[in-house]
């Protein structure tokens, strides 16, 4: 089952008014990433920006979603970013599994990681094994977010290093608590 599925069904539908999965990957596919080309391209002006020269075999660093548009024209390799390996992802894991907080990770991290893993896994080393750290990371990283929902005072909340993805699963929860609290406060105001 797809990651974007697997997000949406673990949802109520009253809550599925968040962004999806998929329109967060295309925020996150404006980030640059560095690229080998494999063919010669003179500087490209597009609305979000200038990219460019492309000169095999130097590399380059123009938006994701332009190495994705070349890695499927077989014109280009991708060269993933510096946390995209097994030994700082299972890092990171084990930071979730021993430690209170949330552990550092790009705030974009399961969006980028999920575009690069189905496009380009044949240029990122590993790539299996780190699909399957991915996948006990984004679930110990859950486990401790619902842990944490269920223990929420109403003094104050803090999620440092919750990241996009995250952020979006518990908005819609916030969004609906937020009114019922403010509707039982105007209700308590009024007696």
């Amino acid at each position: 089952m797809s990651h974007d599925r697997r997000v949406l069904m673990s949802l109520p539908p009253s809550l599925r008014t968040s962004v999806t999965p998929t329109e967060l990957e295309l925020i996150a596919s404006q980030q640059l990433i560095e690229i080998i080309p494999l063919i010669a391209m003179e500087k490209t002006a597009f609305i979000s920006g200038a990219y460019g020269p492309l000169r095999p075999p130097h590399r380059a660093k123009i938006p994701i979603w332009m190495a994705v548009n070349l890695k499927l024209k077989k014109k280009c390799h991708i060269i993933a970013p510096h946390w995209l390996n097994v030994e700082f992802l299972q890092a990171r894991l084990n930071e979730e599994t021993t430690e209170t907080g949330f552990s550092r990770l790009p705030f974009r991290f399961s969006e980028i990681s999920k575009v690069l893993l189905d496009v380009a896994s044949d240029d990122i080393p590993d790539a299996e094994k780190i699909r399957s750290v991915l996948k006990d990371l984004c679930e110990a990283r859950q486990a401790k977010s619902r842990e944490g929902l269920a223990n929420l005072d109403q003094g104050e909340f803090s999620l440092p290093n919750f990241c996009s993805m995250e952020i979006n699963e518990v908005r819609p929860f916030f969004v609906q608590s937020m009114a019922i609290l403010q509707q039982l406060y105007r209700e308590s105001g009024e007696t």
